[in-house]
Parts: structure tokens; sequence; C-alpha cells
């Protein structure tokens, strides 16, 4: 979802992916590094939301942030005080989460592209969209 080209392709790999049993979103951002951040999580749970991903309960929103914040970590140094723009990509199957996030990050034209991948657990949804209770059989 991260490396869509358009909404026309993130269309088309949701499906897909859909048709696997995994749930994805796919959100854009950019901006300056330090000031994203704050931006960055944020709209990786909106977007997260948004797509039916999580329910909107504190447990979900956190383990959607914390992997974005974990992500945005494993870029942060090549990044800090330059600017960075890209595209989040969301996936979650069952209880796993996970935020990826492909970026350029530079200063006028000389770029480098990084990607920062985080994962979490949250409680699963049953098909009513509320979590599911009892463990599998």
């Amino acid at each position: 979802m991260a490396l869509s080209r358009d909404r026309e392709e993130e269309q088309r790999l949701k499906k897909a992916y859909r048709s696997c049993g995994i749930q994805a979103a796919a959100v854009d951002y950019g901006g300056d590094f330090i000031s994203s951040v704050k931006k960055v999580i944020e709209r990786a749970v909106v977007a997260a939301k948004r797509e039916g991903l999580i329910a909107e309960e504190e447990g979900a929103e956190g383990g959607v942030a914390g992997a974005a914040r974990e992500a945005l970590a494993q870029i942060m140094f090549k990044a800090l005080g330059l600017n960075m723009g890209g595209k989040i990509g969301i996936a979650r199957y069952d209880e796993h989460i996970v935020v990826v996030i492909f970026c350029s990050i530079g200063l006028l034209h000389l770029n480098e592209v990084a990607f920062g991948l985080g994962h979490r657990a949250v409680a699963s949804l049953g098909p009513d969209g509320t979590k599911k209770t009892g463990l599998k059989t």
C-alpha cells in the first residue's frame, strides 16, 4: 500500500488483499520531519478508523499509533532536520496491525528513500465490528 502509485492502484491492492483476509489503508503526508511526526501518527490512526481496520477505542488506536511511532523511529536518523514526504501503508490481518512508512527525505533535489515498519497486536474484530471474545479453536 505504501508503494502504490495512485488511488486506483490503492483500490486494486485493497481488493486483492481483502480476498486474502487482509484489510488495508493508505494515506499521504509530507513536511519537515520534526513537525510531521504528530501529523503522521494522527493520519495513520484516522486512516485505520476510516477504512474499518480498527474500532474507535483506545486500545486499537494506541496500537496503530505505537506502530506508526515505531516506523518513524526507524527513519528518524536519516530524516532529522530535513523535509520528507511519502505514503503511510496500514495493514491488518486478524489481531496483527502493521504500519509502513515510505518516504523521500531530502533538501532541494538531493533525496534519499527510506522505509520504516512497525507492528502491534490489537483485539480482533468480529464481522459486526465488535471485539471477538474467547480463544480461536
